[in-house]
């Protein structure tokens, strides 16, 4: 049920996107920016908050830190500029910008890798984090959420401890690189949040990851309201 939920969410978050878009044909850039903040922040706000458990969630997060309007329009834009960066930087994650902010998401064949059983990270998701702190250190007025996942494989506490460890395997590797460590948020949902299909490999593969939601941090808020 929570997955048709899900993918109904997305459809009314298009719909709702469209019909805004619509509406302000005509406007200049700045306007459309902040007209599309306004009309369409709070129906994505509340479809999101009944259909990703209680917002907790990457999405959810980002969703629920945005401001909206023509400050909201202007943090949009530099997290388009970072957004892009880390595309550059990191070709194998998913980087999907969301209202104000960015997620990305690094599964077993896109980045962040871990051995079996394990919460180290091995050699090629250590050069991917490495990229990614130095894009975190360019843009430091942002704060990050790190959540942890795993498939259906297993004791449902077992994998909500994996999940636990993974996530702040990936946080102490970012501060090691430099980052500081208040930017971060940690949480972790074991298999309870399933993307994909646990019923085949390549399912179970792709629900073994570590996301990250990037948002303004008060600093990035003060700077927009400013200019």
């Amino acid at each position: 049920m929570k997955s048709i939920l899900r993918k109904s969410s997305l459809v009314i978050i298009a719909a709702s996107l469209m019909m805004s878009c619509s509406a302000i044909q005509n406007a200049n850039n700045e306007q459309k920016g902040t007209a599309i903040g306004a009309a369409s922040g709070a129906a994505i706000g509340g479809v999101i908050g009944n259909n990703v458990g209680d917002g907790n969630s990457v999405l959810g997060a980002i969703i629920g830190a945005a401001v909206g309007g023509a400050v909201g329009n202007r943090i949009g834009n530099k997290m388009d500029r970072q957004a892009e960066e880390i595309k550059a930087a990191v070709p194998g994650a998913e980087v999907t910008r969301v209202g104000e902010g960015i997620n990305v998401t690094f599964d077993e064949n896109s980045g962040v890798k871990f051995g079996f059983d394990s919460d180290q990270i091995q050699s090629e998701g250590q050069e991917t984090l490495q990229k990614m702190a130095e894009v975190f250190k360019e843009y430091d007025d942002t704060n990050i959420l790190v959540e942890g996942h795993t498939d259906s494989s297993g004791a449902d506490s077992y994998n909500m401890s994996l999940s636990k460890k993974r996530a702040n395997s990936v946080v102490d590797y970012l501060v090691a690189q430099g980052v500081d460590r208040s930017r971060f948020t940690v949480k972790w949902y074991g298999e309870t949040q399933p993307k994909y299909d646990n019923a085949t490999a390549e399912g179970r593969s792709k629900n073994r990851r570590v996301e990250l939601g990037i948002v303004a941090s008060q600093e990035m808020i003060n700077e927009a309201k400013n200019q």
